[in-house]
C-alpha cells in the first residue's frame, strides 16, 4: 500500500484518529470527541487536508467520542461519511443506546459531554468486504460486531487493523472491557484469527503488534 498513515492520539475520553494518505487523498477514519475538534483541525491542516483532497469518513462504530466531529468536518471540507448501518441510527437520533443490549452498564461508562453532538446522515453505509481501492488504498471493511452492533475494522493488505472499540491500549493491548454483546465480540475475535494482521490500531491508546495479544 503505497499510503501513509498518521496517527492522531487526542487523550482525554476522545478516540482516536488515524488519517491514511493515498496518491489520491485523505481518508479519515474517526473522528474524536467533541471537545478535542481543534486539536484535530490542527493535525489535518498540517497533514495538507482541504475540500478537494479530503474524500472521506469511515466511522469504525457510532460512539460519539468517535463521531463526535462528523458534521463540523462535513460542513468544513465537503467531506463523504460512511458507517455501518446497524449504528446509523445512533448518530441520527442523537441515542447512542440504540441497537444496543446492555443499556444500563453502558450508560455508567460514557460521559455526559459525548451526548452534546449535533446530528448528522451519513453519505452511504459500508459492510463486510467493501473495497477503499477508488481511494487509493489497498484495504477492506470486515464486519466486526461486539462494542456495538454496526462495529466494524478496516483491514489493509498490509496487514494494518484499525479496529476500533474491540481492542484498546491504555494499560496494555487487550480486549475492550466496554462490550455490549460478548457472544458477537467472541465471533469477531474468532473470525479476526482467519486474517493476516500484523498491526493493530485501536480506537484508544497507541497501535501495537497483534502478537502482543493474547487472544
Amino acid at each position: 500500500m503505497n499510503c501513509e498513515i498518521k496517527t492522531i492520539i487526542l487523550g482525554g475520553h476522545s478516540g482516536n484518529c488515524y488519517l491514511i494518505k493515498s496518491p489520491l487523498g485523505f481518508v479519515l477514519i474517526d473522528t474524536g470527541g467533541k471537545s478535542k475538534r481543534r486539536k484535530l483541525e490542527d493535525e489535518l491542516e498540517k497533514a495538507g487536508c482541504n475540500s478537494q483532497n479530503f474524500h472521506l469518513i469511515i466511522l469504525t462504530h457510532g460512539d460519539f467520542d468517535h463521531s463526535g466531529n462528523c458534521a463540523y468536518l462535513k460542513e468544513k471540507y465537503n467531506v463523504r461519511i460512511a458507517m455501518h448501518v446497524r449504528d446509523e441510527k445512533m448518530i441520527r437520533t442523537g441515542d447512542v443506546f440504540y441497537n444496543r443490549k446492555n443499556r444500563k452498564s453502558l450508560l455508567k461508562r460514557i460521559t455526559a459531554p459525548f451526548f452534546d453532538i449535533k446530528r448528522f446522515e451519513p453519505d452511504f453505509n459500508i459492510d463486510e468486504g467493501y473495497s477503499l481501492s477508488r481511494y487509493g488504498i489497498n484495504a477492506r471493511i470486515i464486519y466486526l460486531p461486539g462494542h456495538s452492533k454496526g462495529s466494524i475494522g478496516i483491514l489493509t493488505d498490509d496487514g494494518d487493523l484499525f479496529c476500533g472499540d474491540i481492542f484498546t491500549n491504555i494499560q496494555k493491548p487487550q480486549l475492550n472491557a466496554i462490550m455490549d454483546d460478548e457472544m458477537d465480540a467472541k465471533a469477531s475475535i474468532k473470525k479476526l484469527k482467519n486474517y493476516l494482521i500484523d498491526r493493530i490500531y485501536p480506537g484508544h491508546g497507541s497501535p501495537f503488534p497483534l502478537q502482543t495479544l493474547n487472544i
